[in-house]
């Protein structure tokens, strides 16, 4: 009866520790998953703003290097806006605004 009751309870302490380390193994992995994501927008946005044809947001004065989030192309040259509502803003007028996007040349 004892031998039993201890290979019962050896039987009971290895399924636990058998389903801690499926489950601790799978939180691991989707966490890792998670950074290698969080890290490649992070590392994305870095340079974006090395595409765009000006420095400035023609419409709000903004630095692109903050981040760009759309772009329009004027007169053979891509400019980069901070928001949907200041390229909006541009289009309405862009003769007068191109003058604040600071153009590189």
């Amino acid at each position: 009866m004892k031998k039993n009751l201890l290979f019962l309870s050896s039987l009971f302490a290895i399924s636990l520790f058998m389903i801690s380390c499926q489950t601790a193994g799978t939180k691991t992995e989707k966490t890792a998953a998670d950074t290698t994501a969080m890290e490649k927008d992070s590392t994305q946005n870095i340079f974006e703003h090395l595409l765009a044809d000006n420095r400035k947001d023609p419409a709000c004065g903004m630095p692109v290097t903050a981040g760009i989030h759309d772009t329009a192309h004027y007169k053979k040259k891509v400019l980069g806006f901070c928001s949907k509502e200041c390229k909006e803003a541009f289009q309405k007028n862009p003769d007068v605004l191109i003058a604040a996007a600071d153009v590189k040349k």
